[in-house]
């Protein structure tokens, strides 16, 4: 149970109600942690690494140990490249073998928005590899310097994107914001609610960090198959690091390596958990 692609999973969760874990990756210990939880719990789940973390997370480092960590696992793994602004990036990441890749085209008009992912659908085509697409703005951002305000996904619009992009899935923005929320998010599941009855596709969604548990069934349980996890499981590796360094004893990077594995797979673990309760 190998590499696989994101559109199996993705059918799979449909089939069964529930969502796959779509964990953002920066490093090794990172990628070994996904790798360990979705083997230990028997899950497959989506590994994925965001464009705007490229400046710390070389794609041409990060991209073969991530598909190769997939290729070995012993459950289904797609690689996912997320949040992809350049088609040279794109490009890169499907040479690396990424069995998908996201063009977040939500800054643009609709009809640009339509012209640029359906390029990027034709590029991935090649490679027999799926494209996510977004309609609306999820708010917050990516690892980038610019906060972007959220701008409600308009159901409509939502269907003539998917229906002319021949898209994989579609992200779309009920509230939901990338990093740390300041206050708790108002989320508009009658949005989430409205699309997925109008759209054909696996529904994403992104800014998972901070969301409740009943939150995440609620939006699970109206159509999301795909929920993208990031500064969380951040967070958790960071804590785990300090809790090491703060104990009595010697300290080295080899028990500062399994520090940040651990934190990272019970966070992985515990998202896996509740998208599959």
């Amino acid at each position: 149970m190998p590499l696989c692609n994101m559109k199996s999973l993705l059918k799979e969760a449909e089939q069964k109600k529930k969502a796959v874990g779509a964990f953002n990756v920066g490093n090794m210990e990172m990628i070994i942690a996904v790798v360990k939880a979705a083997e230990d719990l028997n899950f497959p789940v989506i590994m994925q690494v965001a464009e705007k973390r490229l400046t710390h997370s070389p794609l041409d480092l990060m991209g073969p140990m991530m598909v190769n960590a997939a290729k070995r696992a012993k459950v289904d793994i797609a690689v996912h490249f997320d949040h992809g602004v350049s088609f040279e990036n794109i490009q890169k990441a499907l040479d690396c073998g990424f069995t998908s890749v996201m063009f977040d085209g939500s800054l643009y008009a609709l009809e640009e928005n339509i012209k640029k992912t359906s390029e990027v659908v034709s590029m991935a085509s090649k490679y027999g590899a799926d494209v996510e697409g977004e309609i609306g703005v999820v708010g917050g951002n990516e690892g980038g310097n610019v906060n972007h305000t959220i701008c409600y996904t308009d159901p409509t619009d939502a269907l003539t994107f998917s229906k002319r992009a021949k898209l994989t899935a579609l992200a779309i923005a009920i509230g939901n914001a990338h990093g740390n929320y300041t206050v708790a998010p108002d989320l508009r599941f009658d949005i989430l609610e409205k699309t997925a009855k109008l759209v054909d596709l696996p529904i994403v969604l992104h800014g998972g960090t901070g969301l409740t548990e009943e939150d995440f069934k609620t939006a699970i349980r109206l159509g999301i198959r795909k929920v993208n996890i990031a500064t969380s499981c951040y967070d958790a590796l960071t804590a785990s690091a300090q809790s090491y360094f703060i104990k009595d004893g010697h300290h080295d990077f080899f028990g500062l390596n399994e520090a940040m594995i651990e934190g990272f797979y019970e966070k992985v673990k515990q998202h896996i958990h509740i998208f599959n309760d």
